[in-house]
């Protein structure tokens, strides 16, 4: 797996992405928490006022691999069209919580 913005390799491994199109109101974030704490990660997703949605996960890079690869697709009635990496800064990148993934208002 390649080095991406919003990824830090290979110890403290983070995906941290925007998801653009039909993403609110179809159950998205959701499905995100599900699929995140199927795969063992940690982390948040939360809407954005812009109509995207914003998710940060930490775990282990194959797992954070999937992960992306099911926000690609997304819940039935959601059309992803795009997903946007963020720029961690290292001393934010991990996500460490006592908490498994959650969902923020």
């Amino acid at each position: 797996m390649s080095d991406t913005p919003g990824r830090i390799t290979p110890t403290g491994t983070v995906l941290h992405v925007i998801v653009h199109g039909r993403v609110q109101g179809v159950g998205f974030r959701w499905f995100v928490r599900t699929e995140a704490r199927r795969l063992g990660l940690a982390g948040w997703v939360r809407n954005l006022p812009d109509g995207t949605v914003e998710m940060r996960a930490s775990g282990i890079a194959q797992f954070l691999s999937a992960l992306e690869q099911a926000i690609q697709r997304g819940p039935e009635g959601a059309s992803v069209s795009q997903t946007t990496a963020v720029e961690t800064p290292a001393a934010e990148s991990r996500t460490d919580t006592p908490y498994p993934f959650i969902i923020l208002r």
